[in-house]
């Protein structure tokens, strides 16, 4: 199949895309597991937007901006919310079946939000339903195609990005896709880090194709690490989200104490990097693998019916949250840099864009705001998808390019540990220099593509893309913390930009 247009990644960002350009021309939609195992589907509270009564459009802005650290664009974060209450009429029409109280949409409050404005599909399963009415709206359209289980290891040039190669695991094959115009949104990087609450497929895939090519990057330094990940041994670093605790739910140390107040006035509520930086100084300072979410004064009935899954999950793995705290600590949670872009998706090469956590608007600065993320994915997914259909470029790939690549010789485990050790949490400048120098002098060896090789690939060339960065951003702002530049400095309240042929800048 030659599709006019080609989508990388079935989640939310992917989806709403193709919805918008199904009118447009043929659409392919190429997901590297199958097309419900996205991100998208793991992302629990909600979704933020101004719609409730007592919220404004300029509120939401305000918060955005706060938790952004003075890093966020602000025409990106206008964008964001004043087209986010549209897009969410938008999914309800389409049958997005969100939770109401009393005939009304149910809205709850997450860490630092100033009103509550949360809107929450079947407790805790918001992505999930999401991803389910578009997938459903998406399908419905004669000129979409899906193919799962094809790994996408790089993009095809021609004057400009003109396809990409597939990798088809079953067939044991690559393919090169032509196509007019190509989007990324292939989601995020959390498995560039030993402890995550991604899934499998979030290598950063999308980030790494880019910047072989030679597309921009900025802002990769910036990673969100979730404060709340589920603390049991031999169980996944399953997400326990913020709105347990925006419900009411508190952390608690070793000892017992509630230990948030001595770290930022908003307490159990502040920013996700606060609250992630506060439960590691209380772990090292109690010596301690975890802190305690106490949840059991919200009453067993109330956490059972508003978090499901969540606590289905917690017992499979021994904990009944409606009786005793839950063990946590943090993960690798979310990417705020990625494929730099304008506000309508555009990347820096001809005919490649991208949307959702890919991509970096600049719309989340230095660290997200809790829950808009998926109101990004549908936001500037629709956004990429009308400006794709501008693209009236034929070019085609004349032949595949990239049939083989250099493969690290260090194992995924390693460049993992390595990059939750020094590029995690808590950084310094030695131990950003000691994971530069070790991910650059690995060896590399040319191999023919696999699936698991493209991801080693991706996962390698991350780390490396944010070792540099951080090293080069000598200062802490949101999630980005060094223990050498603690404070915040005027000269970096700019974003960082890299690519394949050039040092970090900031502008």
């Amino acid at each position: 199949m030659n599709p006019d247009f080609l989508v990388i990644g079935a989640g939310v960002a992917g989806l709403r895309a193709a919805i918008e350009l199904a009118d447009a021309g043929p659409v392919l939609v190429v997901a590297k597991e199958g097309l419900r195992e996205s991100s998208s589907e793991y992302a629990q509270g909600g979704i933020a937007v101004a719609l409730s009564d007592d919220d404004e459009v300029e509120l939401h802005e305000q918060d955005t901006l706060y938790a952004g650290d003075g890093l966020c664009d602000r025409a990106a974060v206008r964008t964001l919310v004043e087209e986010g209450p549209t897009a969410i009429q938008e999914l309800i029409e389409w049958g997005a079946a969100f939770d109401r109280s009393g005939g009304h949409l149910a809205f709850t409050r997450e860490a630092a939000h100033s009103r509550s404005r949360v809107l929450h599909a079947h407790g805790d399963s918001t992505g999930r339903e999401i991803a389910r009415t578009l997938y459903q709206k998406a399908s419905s359209h004669p000129n979409i195609t899906f193919r799962s289980y094809a790994a996408t290891t790089d993009l095809l040039l021609d004057d400009g990005v003109s396809g990409a190669l597939l990798y088809d695991a079953a067939a044991r094959t690559t393919t090169p896709i032509p196509a007019r115009a190509v989007l990324l949104a292939t989601g995020g990087l959390g498995r560039v880090f030993l402890n995550t609450t991604n899934p499998d497929v979030a290598t950063g895939d999308g980030v790494a194709m880019a910047f072989r090519a030679g597309a921009e990057i900025s802002d990769i330094e910036f990673v969100q690490f979730h404060p709340t990940a589920l603390h049991v041994e031999g169980a996944p670093c399953f997400l326990l989200s913020e709105a347990l605790r925006g419900e009411g739910g508190v952390l608690r140390n070793r000892t017992g104490e509630r230990f948030m107040e001595r770290y930022h006035p908003l307490k159990d509520l502040a920013p996700r990097d606060v609250v992630a930086r506060a439960i590691v100084t209380e772990m090292t300072r109690t010596g301690a693998s975890h802190v305690w979410l106490d949840l059991t004064q919200l009453g067993a009935e109330f956490l059972r019916e508003r978090f499901p899954r969540i606590y289905q999950t917690c017992r499979q793995y021994g904990v009944d949250i409606t009786r005793q705290p839950a063990p946590v600590s943090p993960a690798a949670h979310y990417a705020m840099g990625g494929v730099r872009t304008d506000l309508d998706g555009r990347a820096s090469l001809p005919r490649l864009f991208a949307a959702g956590e890919v991509a970096c608007t600049g719309v989340h600065g230095a660290n997200r705001l809790a829950s808009n993320s998926l109101l990004e994915g549908v936001v500037f997914g629709a956004r990429a998808g009308r400006a794709m259909r501008e693209t009236a470029s034929s070019a085609r790939a004349a032949a595949a390019q990239g049939a083989s690549f250099e493969v690290p010789s260090l194992p995924s485990a390693e460049i993992q540990q390595l990059a939750w050790e020094r590029c995690g949490i808590v950084r310094c400048g030695d131990g950003l220099r000691q994971a530069v120098e070790r991910l650059e002098q690995c060896d590399l060896t040319i191999a023919d593509p696999t699936r698991e090789r493209a991801a080693l690939r991706n996962i390698r060339e991350v780390a490396l893309l944010i070792a540099r960065c951080a090293l080069a951003r000598e200062e802490s702002r949101g999630a980005h913390f060094r223990t050498d530049f603690p404070a915040k400095r005027a000269e970096f309240e700019k974003h960082s930009v890299l690519s394949k042929d050039a040092r970090v800048r900031f502008e």
